[in-house]
């Protein structure tokens, strides 16, 4: 996350006292490297050393695919990158999500179970 972002401290210090394993999907690496792009080679080479030193795990899985589309057909204001990362909760067994994103509130893990939206619900 750029430092300009008006939720960089928030996110900072949850992170900093975080010890959970964070997951993500391929799609929502694929949204970051986009937008962090506007913010220059220093945000870039950050967001690329932070996965290479693994402070995210990146997972995706057979029905993968299948599973992110079938959520977003049910609800197409998520889009395919959140829909993955509902299928992922699914497949994780969560309802834990770190996203300053609040449409998560009104979404539900695959079982039915309403998100725990961090670093807010902390």
């Amino acid at each position: 996350m750029h430092g300009a972002d008006k939720n960089h401290a928030a996110a900072r210090e949850w992170f900093e006292l975080n010890d959970e394993e964070l997951v993500t999907t391929p799609l929502t690496v694929a949204e970051m490297d986009y937008f962090i792009t506007a913010s220059g080679e220093a945000a870039r080479d950050a967001l690329w050393e932070s996965f290479e030193d693994g402070a995210y795990t990146v997972r995706w899985w057979a029905d993968g695919t299948r599973e992110t589309l079938a959520i977003a057909r049910r609800q197409p204001f998520v889009g395919l990158t959140d829909a993955s990362l509902v299928a992922l909760a699914g497949l994780l067994r969560t309802n834990r999500i770190v996203t300053f994103d609040q449409h998560f509130r009104s979404l539900t893990t695959p079982a039915g179970e309403p998100f725990v939206v961090l670093p807010a619900d902390a």
